[in-house]
């Protein structure tokens, strides 16, 4: 037999790469704190979503540096950046383009040319997008999912890595109108912005008030961006990682079945995309933390930017006063994860069953579950960072 001539691929260290991904989000974070002061915990969810190829929505009073947050990010990525002020009577066509009748020079003929619009960026800020009308926050739909844009019958490609950070001031009601679901459902994450530490505000008061602000560089190219998402998804998660982020997801929809705590205040839960960004989330999460894969710990970490717009409470729930973080922190608390530990010297029930070849039952475990086994022992070592 005739051996190949194709050259093997170089074997990737995973380690080496889970350290160099770690470098690198490490090294985006420093860049970015040049110019936006404190706020950690917000620019690791951002970060987590722009890795995780996401989307982010940002809720938070004005002043908070929402604004000026998603400009830096876009500096230090060398991106093309576009800023979409939404107004009222903005139109979609404001957003993704237009068709415009133009003429030959030469041959005198007339031919229609579509212009594209603002959301043909690497990152857009719609800057407080609820205060266009829903059919205008409808034209990202199409965008945030498929990556594409149709006018006129065609369909146009987005550029990658694209991206979508929205802001939203929570304080002004009047002249606004609420995302649509299907909209809000596209966002991975719901990141609230709160005012900065004491400590954090003079620092700012201080650097904006004495000189010019910081020069920033670029430290990720488009390739390397688009190679760490690319890495985040072949992290492997195992059964019962997938099996605890899609039970958070399912206990948060009222049924027969459902706690009696959701279905008294519950009006819809999370739908698939939630499993999804759960996991993707934790994936995230796990290599900045240097973990070679993800284990309940971070989906429960991620549960809350995850979940905090895709469950909608009742009236009642609204009347009683209880949030819906609250709701969130009791799914934390009621929803178990699977236990792998011995049990009067034999495995738990959740150690699924398989048959060999004579057809004799036996217990196994898989790599990805082995996996999730070793980092339970990680979690006996010091506490780490949350996000």
């Amino acid at each position: 037999m005739e051996k190949s001539d194709k050259p093997k691929e170089p074997k990737i260290d995973e380690s080496e790469a889970i350290a160099s991904f770690n470098e690198k989000f490490k090294t985006l974070r420093q860049e970015i704190h040049k110019i936006v002061i404190g706020q950690e915990q917000v620019i690791d969810r951002l970060l987590i979503a722009l890795f995780s190829q996401g989307h982010a929505l940002l809720i938070g009073v004005p002043g908070l540096a929402k604004t000026l947050l998603v400009k830096t990010l876009a500096g230090v990525l060398g991106w093309d950046f576009k800023r979409i002020q939404f107004t009222p009577d903005m139109m979609p066509s404001d957003i993704t383009g237009t068709e415009i009748l133009q003429t030959d020079s030469n041959t005198g003929t007339r031919y229609m040319k579509f212009v594209h619009g603002p959301v043909f960026s690497n990152l857009i800020l719609a800057d407080e997008i609820n205060r266009a009308p829903p059919k205008t926050q409808a034209a990202l739909l199409e965008s945030m999912q498929e990556y594409t844009v149709t006018a006129a019958g065609q369909t146009y490609p987005l550029n990658k890595p694209f991206m979508v950070v929205a802001t939203q001031n929570p304080i002004e009601q009047e002249g606004t109108y609420p995302l649509p679901e299907a909209q809000l459902d596209r966002f991975m994450f719901n990141i609230e912005v709160d005012y900065p530490l004491h400590d954090d505000e003079i620092g700012i008061v201080d650097e904006t008030t004495t000189h010019d602000p910081n020069a920033i560089n670029v430290i990720l190219t488009k390739e390397d961006v688009i190679a760490c998402q690319q890495f985040v998804r072949r992290i492997p998660v195992s059964k019962h990682v997938l099996t605890y982020a899609v039970d958070l997801a399912t206990a948060s929809r009222p049924s027969p079945t459902s706690d009696p705590y959701i279905n008294e205040y519950v009006e819809w839960g999370a739908g698939v995309r939630a499993s999804q960004y759960l996991i993707l989330g934790a994936k995230s999460l796990a290599l900045l933390r240097n973990l070679p894969a993800p284990s309940c710990k971070e989906v429960r970490d991620v549960a809350l930017p995850v979940l905090g717009h895709r469950i909608i409470r009742n009236y009642k729930a609204a009347g009683k006063g209880i949030t819906t973080n609250m709701i969130i922190q009791a799914l934390l608390k009621s929803v178990k994860e699977s236990d792998y530990t011995l049990k009067d010297g034999k495995k738990d029930v959740q150690v699924r069953k398989t048959r060999d070849l004579t057809g004799n039952s036996s217990e196994k475990i898989s790599a990805g579950d082995r996996i999730s086994l070793a980092l339970n022992k990680i979690r006996s070592s010091p506490k780490k960072e949350n996000i």
